[in-house]
């Protein structure tokens, strides 16, 4: 496997030791991780196109050998054979994505300024008000050799929370490089998992060369979309972030699309047809988007949503995770018991109590190799599964967060899902594409068998852009719903 090695060894001769253990696989991000003779200035481009780029582009990410990591090349809270184990068990973790955790643990801080994400004293009534914006910069590694062409500007505006609160959220506008003029379309991107700590917002992790989410966004943005990136209530800003909340996700996407009409600079207004589009977590808040537009933000000009790996179903997804995905669970835990008003401390013991605040503290490619393995019964009280918990606790809670109950716009609808899914059963994404097939909508469903959740994100870039392509040129996707 070939790689970029020149203008790598000129960085890493004088960056701090974490930075000089970083592979070429590594330096271009979690899900990109582009292993190519191209330089890396040119690496932005270098989106899977294809079907049989994107097999190439699974494939070159499990293709290291996890015998070369070493403590250097390991973050500072997991043990070099615990990181070697999770590799060897998993398809889901690569060496890369190793390097990538303890690469991120020595960069300097995000090009946002700090006090940026303070919230103003007052908010204005109106959601969707922007309160202010600065201008950002969007890398695709984090020695920073990949920047973007694209102009970055972070914005912050107004939402309200599931109790009536005024909060603040952020997001980042990313416009193509030469774009002029009206934006006839723009993508609005939902991430997937990042963390529930302010560090891990995706507007301070893509000034960072941190993002994962990178390689959807240049994908975009190589088809010359505006992108619009959430950060979601509480990622960034004070307050906590609940995490899959139905109700703030929802909210966040449509009120970052609105308050985007509004950022100095920006090209998009309201007759630019938008896109929705998120999978995971992402999936979930698009879909959650979607369900309340229509009472929400009615006047805005939806043209398509793309919907992947849709976790429509908390209780399922939860009862079905490996112990290698514990981190998810401890995210969940977390912020339900903020919810619902409960200490940790009624049903964890004090092990548990410790693993969940350290979690809660660490982006997801940390958390997930800190956690790996750990038996959920472990950590509570009485021996009790993180599904007893829940029946226990949080039952109204992850129901209030269930997806496919709602109305959606009549709007053409991609839902994509790996058969190989192993963080949110294909099922889910099968019956989500069925339900809204029954409600009339047209519908392409389209399965892959990308190996694990990050494999089925991948497989799935080449077509999310033809069905974008095809949907903001006014025609309709193949309709899977006869098939469904």
């Amino acid at each position: 496997m070939s790689k970029p090695t020149t203008a790598l060894s000129t960085i890493s001769s004088h960056g701090p030791r974490r930075l000089q253990a970083l592979s070429a696989a590594a330096v271009v991000g979690l899900a990109l991780t582009l292993c190519t003779t191209t330089a890396p200035a040119h690496a932005a481009d270098l989106v899977p196109q294809t079907e049989s780029e994107a097999e190439q582009l699974i494939e070159d990410r499990a293709a290291e050998d996890p015998s070369t990591l070493d403590r250097d090349s390991v973050p500072e809270g997991v043990s070099v054979e615990q990181a070697q184990k999770a590799v060897e068990k998993t398809d889901e973790l690569t060496t890369a994505d190793v390097e990538y955790a303890a690469a991120q643990e020595d960069l300097p801080a995000s090009g946002v300024p700090k006090d940026f994400y303070q919230t103003p004293d007052s908010l204005p009534s109106e959601d969707g008000a922007v309160l202010k914006q600065a201008d950002s910069e969007f890398y695709l590694d984090p020695v920073k050799l990949i920047k973007h062409a694209a102009k970055s500007t972070v914005f912050m505006y107004k939402t309200t929370d599931e109790q009536g609160n005024a909060r603040a959220a952020t997001a980042t506008l990313l416009t193509p490089n030469g774009a002029s003029g009206h934006a006839d379309d723009a993508v609005v991107l939902s991430p997937g998992t990042q963390g529930i700590a302010d560090k891990c917002a995706p507007s301070r992790q893509m000034s960072m060369g941190t993002e994962y989410e990178g390689i959807s966004i240049a994908s975009a943005l190589a088809a010359k979309h505006p992108v619009v990136v959430v950060d979601y209530v509480g990622l960034g800003t004070e307050g906590t972030h609940h995490y899959l909340n139905r109700t703030e996700e929802g909210r966040s996407v449509l009120d970052a699309a609105r308050a985007v009409q509004q950022v100095d600079g920006s090209e998009i207004d309201e007759k630019t047809q938008l896109q929705l589009r998120g999978y995971s977590q992402g999936g979930h808040a698009t879909t959650a988007a979607l369900e309340l537009q229509k009472d929400w933000a009615p006047e805005l000009n939806i043209a398509s949503a793309s919907a992947g790996a849709v976790p429509t179903d908390l209780y399922k997804t939860v009862s079905g995770l490996s112990s290698v995905y514990t981190a998810f669970a401890l995210y969940g835990v977390d912020t339900f018991a903020d919810q619902a008003d409960i200490d940790t401390s009624d049903f964890l013991n004090e092990k548990g109590q410790k693993i969940v605040a350290e979690t809660a503290d660490k982006c997801t490619v940390e958390a997930l190799l800190s956690t790996a393995f750990t038996d959920g019964q472990s950590l509570t009280k009485n021996g009790e599964s993180f599904t007893d918990i829940i029946d226990e606790n949080f039952t109204d809670i992850v129901h209030r967060q269930r997806l496919g109950k709602a109305d959606v716009p009549d709007v053409p609808l991609l839902v994509n899902h790996s058969r190989l899914d192993d963080v949110v059963p294909f099922e889910q994404g099968k019956a989500l594409a069925s339900t809204w097939c029954r409600a009339g909508h047209k519908v392409a469903f389209e399965d892959n068998l990308g190996p694990t959740h990050v494999g089925g994100y991948v497989a799935a870039l080449p077509r999310i852009e033809t069905f974008t392509s095809r949907t903001f040129a006014g025609k309709a996707p193949l309709d899977s719903c006869w098939r469904l």
